[in-house]
């Protein structure tokens, strides 16, 4: 059985090295688990753990985490599990870096927020980040947010590595 020392990595590992490491771990907490909601909150901590065993940039992360579909409230993103100080509640799709991947179902990589338009502060600290959505049977059903107190905090190896982690959470939960 998979436990804590999943989010052990080891010293000096690789951007890439770590993403794998993520992706490994992720497939074998969800063997036989298909709860979105304990899928999200380990895969949260593995992003957080991952990425403060790099060095900066991704050492700079502040916030790893989730938000869903809203099911009380179309166009509405919810806050779902995460990792780092507390969060925007809710936001509209009409809003922010989180509400753009939502509506275009794309993802969103974003080297200075202060720079895009419609950013919601959450954390003024705040100064890139990349979002994810995940996508089943074609409709977005939550995004990977991670920002980091960085500008230029996220490049194109985290873009892939994330969209592959947002495929294997759309395959591997009941939503």
């Amino acid at each position: 059985m998979v436990h804590a020392d999943s989010s052990n990595f080891a010293s000096g590992i690789s951007k890439e090295g770590a993403y794998k490491h993520v992706l490994e771990q992720a497939e074998a907490l969800f063997q036989g688990q298909t709860n979105w909601v304990c899928n999200l909150a380990n895969t949260s901590s593995l992003l957080w753990h991952a990425f403060h065993s790099l060095p900066s940039p991704s050492s700079d992360v502040n916030w790893a985490g989730f938000y869903t579909i809203d099911p009380k409230k179309a166009n509405q993103l919810i806050l779902g599990p995460f990792h780092g100080k507390v969060a925007c509640e809710t936001i509209a799709f009409s809003r922010g870096v989180c509400g753009a991947a939502a509506r275009d179902g794309s993802t969103k990589l974003v080297q200075n927020v202060r720079a895009f338009p419609g950013h919601i502060a959450c954390d003024g600290a705040s100064m890139s980040e990349i979002v994810v959505p995940i996508i089943v049977d074609g409709e977005v059903k939550a995004i990977i947010d991670v920002d980091c107190a960085v500008k230029s905090g996220f490049d194109e190896v985290d873009q892939l590595w994330l969209e592959k982690l947002a495929a294997l959470l759309a395959e591997s939960c009941e939503w």
